[in-house]
Formats: C-alpha cells, structure tokens, sequence
C-alpha cells in the first residue's frame, strides 16, 4: 500500500479503532451474518471514509447515516445481509449495483467478486464515491450515471444484482438483464412498507423469497447531475 493509502486509512483515529469495528462485527454476527469473507470485508473496509467528517464518529455504529441529496449511507447490517445473499450460491464474477450512493457498498463488493458493475442516478455523489474508492486502490469496478430502473444492459448478463434503494415494483429490466442461475437482491414497495426480496433465475422463470421487513430511500427514476 501507498504511503497516501496509509494516511487516508489513519483519518479519524480514535473512533475507528479496531476494538470499535471489532464491536461492530460482534454484532453483525450476533444478529445472524455468518459469512466469514463478508465479515472479514466489512471489518477492513474503513467506513469513516464513506461519511462526512462530522459524522465520521458515528461510522461504525450500526445505523444507515445521511450522505447528502436525501440519499443515505446503508446500516451495516444491511450491507452485509445482502452481500451474503448474492454470495450464497458462491463466487460470483460479474455482479450490478443499482446505487452507487457513497461507494461504501461498491467497496465491499469489490472486494468480495471478480467485477461491479455500478449505476448511479445522482452524479455528485458517483463522482465522490469514485474518488474514494481509487483512493482506496480498488480497481475491479466500472460505473455508469444514469437511470438505475434500466440497468446496464449493454453489459448484461449479470451474475448478481443489488439495488440499495427501494422499488415500487421489480423493475422488469433488471430481472431481463439477470443470468441464468443469477441472483437479484432488492428492497421492493414504498413508504412504511418494504420488504427484502431474494428472486433466483431459474431454469423455468424466477423464483422469489420475502425476505423481512426494511427501510431505505426510494428508487427513482431519471440522471440527475
């Protein structure tokens, strides 16, 4: 690692210590991520750098946390709960994230597949999410500011698919642009009513599993510089 990359890794000391992430993934494994490799990723991803700085005190505590333009930087948990999902059925080499928002998630994905294939609507918060993950030296990733209900279909199939905001209805594009086998993990309604779904490709169409009851920012539809 670069001396840059050390220093970048040293901002906030005294809140991110490793007793306070190890804090952090007791809980996640008490509330039900067994994944070692997702636990592992989280515990090494310095989410400090993903949050504002007066907010950076707060960055391992298990809470989604504000990012600005109404868009928010997904709890931990959650992260990770969906992570493990699109990692169950193994190792995945291409994978779409629907929300690059801060680029905290795109990181943890990077480090857990082959390929991340990222969509952002809002192109302010793309760009700092890029700049943090370069920084970071995580290179396996390419992005795209556009329309998340689309997709990237120029790039499709895909192995894996997660969207990190909530749609009103499964966007058909998405379940189009799915593999063979794939897996797409998405939060699915509005309002006070959300719920996580699990929706496999199968052989003969798909298969869909309610997952429990989540909260996150909508899903919307258009680029927005």
């Amino acid at each position: 690692m670069s001396r840059e990359h050390d220093d970048l890794l040293r901002r906030g000391v005294g809140f991110t210590s490793q007793r306070t992430r190890e804090r952090l993934i007791q809980r996640l494994y008490e509330e039900g991520i067994a994944n070692t490799q997702v636990l592992d990723v989280i515990r090494k991803t310095p989410r400090h750098l993903f949050v504002d700085e007066a907010l950076a005190h707060r960055a391992y505590e298990d809470t989604a946390l504000p990012i600005g333009n109404n868009q928010t930087i997904s709890q931990p948990y959650m992260v990770a709960r969906m992570s493990e999902l699109l990692l169950a059925a193994g190792p995945l080499d291409k994978v779409l994230e629907i929300g690059t928002g801060s680029g905290y998630q795109t990181a943890v994905l990077a480090q857990l597949v082959e390929r991340v294939f990222s969509v952002e609507r809002i192109k302010v918060l793309q760009d700092r999410a890029k700049e943090r993950l370069v920084e970071l030296n995580l290179r396996n990733m390419v992005f795209r500011w556009g329309d998340g209900w689309e997709g990237w279909p120029a790039l499709a199939p895909y192995n894996g698919i997660i969207v990190t905001a909530v749609a009103t209805d499964v966007p058909q594009a998405l379940l189009d642009q799915l593999a063979p086998g794939g897996r797409l993990v998405i939060p699915v309604g509005s309002g006070e009513v959300q719920q996580l779904m699990l929706i496999i490709r199968e052989e003969n169409g798909f298969s869909r599993h309610v997952l429990g009851a989540v909260r996150f920012v909508p899903l919307l539809n258009g680029p927005l510089a």
